[in-house]
């Protein structure tokens, strides 16, 4: 039985993550990308039948739909893929002096747009795979009634709640590091995932399968009312994971430190 790695060797294995990252050659970085926006699909996807037609109640209906989702997250840190919003923590390496802005950027940019592929991708073939058909229409529509709902929130709430969910999201992988075992890393993963969805957060990867599946679907939503969302939420992801959890135990565990590594 391992104990965890602690919160200093944490640091340290972030920040050469992130160096690793984004130095990857750029097919491979694109379609790691690709992967992680079909990998969170999947967790939104999976999130979507489970709670539909739920009549546990609210808060429990929520905690359902958080541990599915949470599927996404276990795919991108076990099997192997690139996440935007997790990849927000590469800023440790930058405060390290160990990568370029330049280079952050490229890979944040790349990553993005892979992400984007992917979700969008898994969106259309879940539509034309006919499986929102179930129950005769009602999940389509209940699908369609997600990307409404998340289109109309107001642009500054959105900001917050996409603060919110990549604090949890990065502070899910930064517990994955600790782990030893694939089973720890699920476990360390699950909870914060769980509670971001269950607490009704937003993350802008998994808004690029939910919006416009909902657009497949026959929702009235167009690209500016994505945008509406999107644009908010993922500065608000950036700010929380690259921030709140990166840049704050940069401070706490490596600053001063790089020049000895």
């Amino acid at each position: 039985m391992y104990d965890a790695y602690s919160p200093k060797s944490i640091a340290e294995k972030v920040g050469a993550a992130g160096v690793a990252k984004v130095r990857l050659p750029f097919v491979s970085m694109l379609t790691l990308s690709v992967l992680a926006g079909a990998f969170i699909a999947f967790g939104a996807a999976f999130f979507i039948v489970t709670t539909h037609g739920s009549t546990l109640g609210f808060g429990i209906t929520r905690l359902i739909g958080g541990l599915a989702f949470s599927l996404g997250l276990v795919l991108v840190v076990i099997a192997g893929a690139e996440l935007f919003t997790g990849n927000n923590l590469s800023v440790m390496a930058l405060c390290d002096g160990r990568i370029g802005f330049a280079e952050l950027m490229r890979n944040w940019v790349i990553v993005y747009s892979g992400n984007a592929i992917g979700a969008v991708a898994t969106a259309y073939l879940v539509n034309a795979s006919g499986v929102l058909g179930a129950d005769g229409g009602a999940l389509a529509a209940y699908a369609a009634q997600i990307g409404e709902t998340k289109a109309q929130i107001p642009a500054g709430e959105a900001f917050v709640r996409g603060i919110l969910c990549n604090t949890l999201v990065c502070l899910a992988v930064w517990l994955s590091f600790a782990a030893h075992t694939v089973t720890g890393k699920i476990v360390a993963i699950t909870f914060p995932i769980t509670a971001f969805v269950a607490l009704g957060f937003e993350h802008s990867i998994a808004n690029l399968f939910f919006l416009p599946l909902a657009a497949f679907g026959g929702a009235e939503l167009g690209i500016v009312d994505a945008l509406r969302n999107l644009v908010p939420v993922t500065v608000g992801n950036v700010i929380g994971g690259s921030v709140l959890v990166g840049i704050v135990y940069w401070i706490i565990y490596r600053r001063g430190t790089a020049e000895d590594d």
